[in-house]
């Protein structure tokens, strides 16, 4: 079962390979890290110099002990055919952690339930973006225009990663 699911992958990927190389079309795949979600998976569709990318993962440990995060970025490429690019454009998503505190869970065992034995943040935004890449490495800057859901987020928003294009 392992083996036809990864013969059909590498046979879905090279027809994408081929068929990027044949047209105008590009495909981006890629892992990263972000400020407010420590891991992402990237995937990215483009036409020319026109891109959309999707990113976004999760994982919980527990009840009071998790994250969760995807971002989509609508973004234009200047620069494609050399080895550094720059994609500027809009993007938007949601991130929320939440995180176990160990003063207010032991605040709690004293005195009964007082205070949220955990902390946590979150952001729903739509953002102003820049990505930067060289060699397929990237930088990613997300400032937040207008803030749909906000607690104990930060002001600036970054990622750095490694993307692949075919």
């Amino acid at each position: 079962m392992f083996c036809s699911r990864f013969f059909c992958t590498l046979l879905f990927i090279s027809l994408f390979a081929v068929c990027s190389h044949a047209s105008d079309w590009r495909f981006n795949a890629g892992l990263g890290i972000r400020n407010q979600t420590p891991v992402v998976a990237i995937a990215g569709l483009g036409y020319k110099e026109l891109i959309f990318r999707a990113q976004g993962m999760g994982y919980i440990r527990n009840q009071n002990d998790y994250w969760c995060g995807f971002r989509g970025s609508l973004l234009w490429t200047f620069f494609k055919d050399s080895p550094f690019n720059l994609d500027a454009g809009i993007g938007g998503g949601y991130e929320y952690t939440r995180a176990p505190n160990e003063m207010h869970e032991a605040l709690d065992k004293a005195n009964g339930l007082i205070v949220f034995p955990y902390n946590y943040k979150e952001l729903g935004d739509i953002s102003i973006e820049l990505w930067t890449r060289l060699y397929g490495f990237y930088t990613q800057i997300s400032v937040p225009t207008k803030k749909f859901a906000e607690h104990d987020a930060h002001k600036v928003f970054w990622g750095a990663g490694y993307i692949f294009e075919f």
